[in-house]
């Protein structure tokens, strides 16, 4: 049972200051600004909130209920993927009168719920109750991830994100972290529940540090169909089939494409891709996995050309080809003579917007795979003009694909090759058939200058100064086409497919 400290009104307000990267010109930040929300106190000088109302923080200040005070906080643990980060607060005045509170059970469907938090619309402490209208695997939006969430007809409002919900034992059942908008429907918000919470909480006390949810690797097509399963030689009406299986995977070594999962740790999964949850309640496969660690091992029970077997696959997070989040203060990036590499992230996508972005680099970005673990994709997000790039300035957000004839695995490969190069001249090659040239003495030579004239204090981010480690060596995947597929479910467009 894992236990919470909380001194009425069991929760505290978050102040925090963010100066978020500026991926256009990566070299700096931009503008900083603030937030609040919401937070509760467990044991060990800690708090619990959402990750997204700590991202990119500078300061971090907490405030408790009938305080004047202001203490700085520590992020000491941020989980992008199921939106909660934990907090530290040294001053020990800060925990005085706390007393211990229990994570509750997952609430059952009309069970009330009382949301607690520092919403907009004033300073003071608010308190909203309503009832569990739904519990599933839900989206959560901030981390692009699909995990177990309890949806409630109580108000949530910026700045309640962070905020404990309790039922009516007093018990916290879980933390308010988003909400639904839309002009068809009306007070829909969501809750993180404590097994998601406790998942988080238990990955940080293993490593010293959070890892993340594990996933299988595959896309899998639901089997509702009886001529579907008859072909496959699927004899019950059961089993998901296997369409795609991640390169970066373990289960890329273990499954095939048109395996059947019929079970998996000997619970077995139905043609809707579901599986028993409480009495008279199935729920999506996927929560099966989230309940690992990384790393774990599962036990699958899969059809194979008409025979059963069992296999076991190792679980680890998502290699995603292009990141939602970036881990650290600075994206990467490269300037040669003028020309500024980075790596393609979504956050890069949505500041040039996606128009400036290119149909192509859209498409790869939503349905690509990475091959290899390390993969990037590589831009030429600008030219910063110079005599020594005339012809090049009005180049932008175009995938360099080789360097002097060498495909490009990652922004780390592209800045050795440069830095190893000895020929004459450095050629790019790029997406579409484009080639840009430049003298490389002449190219080297004015960097300086370039970098000087543009206030751009070095010509790469700190990550790449470190020697270059080539994990990869010769892996012959960088060269092999896996097709474009999917990696979100939010992107198929088909009910029937699904990631896991």
């Amino acid at each position: 049972m894992v236990r919470l400290w909380v001194q009425e009104p069991l929760s505290a307000y978050v102040y925090c200051t963010h100066t978020a990267p500026d991926y256009s010109l990566p070299w700096q930040k931009q503008r900083q600004f603030t937030s609040t929300g919401s937070a509760f106190m467990i044991g060990d000088g800690k708090l619990l909130t959402n990750a997204h109302c700590v991202e990119h923080d500078t300061q971090v200040k907490v405030k408790r209920r009938g305080d004047d005070t202001k203490y700085v906080a520590k992020v000491l643990a941020r989980g992008v993927d199921c939106d909660i980060a934990l907090l530290s607060v040294e001053r020990k005045e800060f925990w005085e009168g706390a007393e211990p509170l229990n994570f509750g059970h997952l609430p059952r469907l009309q069970e009330a719920v009382t949301v607690v938090g520092y919403p907009l619309g004033g300073d003071t402490i608010s308190v909203t109750k309503g009832v569990v209208s739904r519990i599933e695997v839900t989206s959560y939006a901030h981390g692009s991830s699909d995990l177990l969430g309890i949806q409630i007809d109580a108000a949530i409002n910026p700045g309640n994100s962070g905020g404990p919900a309790f039922n009516d034992q007093g018990e916290c059942i879980g933390v308010a972290f988003q909400v639904y908008r839309s002009e068809e429907a009306e007070n829909i918000g969501y809750v993180i529940p404590t097994t998601v919470v406790s998942h988080f909480l238990n990955d940080y006390e293993r490593n010293g540090k959070y890892t993340g949810f594990p996933c299988l690797g595959v896309l899998l097509q639901k089997l509702e169909n009886p001529a579907l399963r008859a072909c496959l030689k699927v004899q019950s009406n059961e089993g998901v089939l296997v369409r795609r299986i991640e390169p970066t995977s373990d289960a890329h070594s273990v499954l095939k494409e048109g395996d059947v999962i019929v079970s998996f740790d000997d619970v077995r999964v139905g043609c809707e891709g579901t599986v028993p949850f409480r009495t008279n309640e199935r729920i999506a496969f996927r929560y099966l996995i989230s309940q690992k660690f990384a790393g774990d091992v599962a036990e699958l029970g899969i059809i194979r050309a008409g025979n059963f077997m069992k296999v076991q696959v190792a679980l680890n997070p998502r290699v995603h080809l292009v990141p939602y989040h970036i881990d650290g203060d600075q994206p990467s990036y490269l300037i040669i003579a003028g020309f500024v590499f980075t790596p393609l992230s979504e956050p890069l996508i949505d500041e040039e917007c996606e128009d400036s972005i290119g149909l192509k680099l859209l498409a790869k970005a939503h349905y690509s795979l990475a091959k290899f673990k390390g993969e990037q994709i590589v831009v030429l997000s600008q030219v910063l003009a110079n005599e020594v790039n005339i012809g090049y300035e009005d180049m932008s957000n175009q995938q360099v694909l080789k360097f002097n004839g060498t495909r490009i695995k990652n922004i780390g490969h592209l800045a050795h090759l440069v830095d190893s190069c000895k020929d004459k001249y450095l050629v790019f090659e790029f997406e579409d058939n484009y080639v840009a040239v430049l003298e490389r003495e002449t190219a080297s030579a004015a960097s300086s200058s370039i970098l000087k004239g543009y206030g751009i204090p070095s010509e790469r981010s700190s990550d790449l100064l470190e020697p270059y480690v080539d994990s990869l060596g010769d892996n012959q995947a960088i060269d092999q086409d896996f097709g474009d597929s999917p990696v979100s479910n939010l992107q198929i467009g088909i009910d029937s497919l699904l990631w896991a």
